[in-house]
């Protein structure tokens, strides 16, 4: 696992701990003789996570409802769902108000403001919930969060489910910056919920097989190809730190850095510069592994996977999209999944995914595989669409 360290720069600098932390299942191998791939779920980089416990204090809740009057939803699997989800908000426009996937109904939930899109979503097959708040309104809370209360140690999503944006303050976050936060989100009333974290956002080193530099661990998310070339992605706050790699501690090296974007974004691209297998596959850590073929979209309530190389295969469940976290040092990251999974230092870059559909890419969070947490992804779509490359 690697524990980032701050330099002057405020970037993170990777650390190889002196004991390692528990493993899940135990470990396969030292080097990495074939790149796994995972996917649908997300993985991040970098620091040590600790448990993420919700203390805090609820502001507001949204008026929501689901005494809609239903026809018979579709029945949809996760990925169904979301390309549903998707072609509902663009066709409800300014009326569109969020949606997530209801894992145990199989059905699509889509959050609406009036009779009319009700109807409009009930034809489309999908379930219609009316709320208080559009996506607009929505979106306007979290620039206003944004614009007042930039805080480090802090993240901020929009919940379907709850119809707001939930704020969380991690440990670190002290009385005269809580007192700000709480301020902020009891000026936006129903719109907004502010939360108390045991734990600390930080980056994650870590994700799928092992991989090193400069005496640091990350993982290795997913294999790509680029113009014909074999190329794999990890985390951005890795490939920031690190631009040789290699399967093993001290190793030769088997790729060199192509791309980096932290912050803002969390994505690498490193490029294969040795002879070795790049298998477009996740190691489950159990002597098998999970074949992936396409990248994809997270949806809220689906069902996902995490592999990395400190904690190997853990499950859980998006729980929103779009997250903002403040990471401190001027480390603000957008765009994430944010979910259940748990992970620990040295599972960043490693793979988030949803049978053989590649999701996230492990970024940080807050908590540990013994007392769970949070942890946030890099969409897979995005880092692949900024490189022009492609699972394969």
């Amino acid at each position: 696992m690697c524990y980032p360290s701050r330099r002057n720069s405020g970037r993170p600098i990777l650390r190889v701990p002196d004991t390692p932390h528990v493993r899940a299942r135990p470990h396969r191998r030292s080097k990495l003789k074939h790149r796994r791939i995972p996917s649908k779920r997300v993985a991040m980089a970098g620091t040590a996570v600790l448990a993420l416990v919700a203390a805090g204090a609820t502001f507001q809740t949204a008026n929501a409802s689901d005494a809609v009057p239903q026809s018979d939803a579709r029945t949809l699997s996760a990925d169904s769902a979301g390309t549903l989800a998707a072609t509902l908000d663009k066709d409800l426009g300014a009326d569109a108000a969020g949606s997530y996937y209801d894992s145990e109904a199989k059905n699509l939930v889509v959050n609406v403001v009036d009779e009319a899109a009700a109807e409009q979503v009930r034809q489309a097959g999908g379930k219609a919930k009316l709320v208080q708040h559009t996506l607009a309104e929505l979106k306007t809370a979290r620039q206003t969060l944004a614009d007042k209360a930039s805080v480090p140690g802090t993240s901020w999503a929009v919940d379907p489910v709850s119809n707001k944006v939930v704020v969380t303050a991690d440990r670190t976050v002290g009385k005269a910056d809580w007192a700000k936060l709480g301020k902020v989100v009891d000026g936006l009333g129903s719109k907004a919920e502010l939360n108390r974290s045991a734990g600390e956002f930080k980056p994650l080193i870590a994700g799928g097989d092992a991989i090193w530099g400069d005496g640091a661990r990350c993982s290795l998310g997913f294999n790509v190809v680029k113009d014909g070339e074999p190329y794999f992605l990890t985390a951005g706050h890795c490939t920031e730190s690190i631009t040789s790699w290699s399967d093993s501690q001290g190793g030769s090296e088997i790729g060199a850095n192509e791309g980096s974007s932290f912050p803002d974004n969390d994505y690498g691209l490193v490029k294969y510069t040795s002879d070795v297998e790049h298998p477009s596959e996740v190691d489950l850590y159990d002597g098998s592994t999970q074949a992936i073929s396409q990248a994809g979209d997270a949806a809220v309530g689906m069902s996902v996977t995490r592999s990395g190389s400190t904690t190997q295969v853990h499950d859980g469940e998006v729980t929103a999209l779009d997250a903002t976290v403040n990471y401190g040092s001027g480390d603000i990251v957008n765009g994430l999944i944010q979910t259940t999974v748990c992970a620990e230092p040295g599972d960043s870059g490693g793979a988030l995914f949803s049978g053989d559909t590649a999701l996230g890419l492990t970024s940080g969070g807050s908590g540990d595989c013994s007392s769970g947490g949070e942890t946030f992804f890099q969409p897979v779509p995005e880092a692949l669409a900024a490189y022009g490359a492609e699972i394969g």
